[in-house]
């Protein structure tokens, strides 16, 4: 397995010398390509797609590192500051 320590993508070299690439967290989103770049900007796409089929549907965003997108934003007041 090849891990890039930039991201949480995982990528696999293939018996025929592509690659194959998924995100842990993010059910569904893997790609393929003939050369490791090729399936890193493949996945990037289908990452971009899912997120915005996702948000369109409804659906909830993962919750990676213990960053959550899906919490609502507290405001303090101007006073506090």
């Amino acid at each position: 397995m090849i891990s890039t320590h930039y991201t949480r993508a995982e990528y696999d070299k293939l018996e025929d010398g592509t690659f194959s690439g998924r995100i842990p967290g993010c059910k569904g989103v893997i790609a393929f390509g003939k050369t490791l770049r090729e399936c890193e900007n493949e996945l990037q796409s289908t990452l971009e797609d899912w997120i915005f089929i996702g948000l369109k549907l409804g659906h909830p965003l993962p919750v990676i590192d213990d960053f959550d997108l899906n919490k609502k934003p507290v405001y303090e007041s101007v006073a506090a500051m």
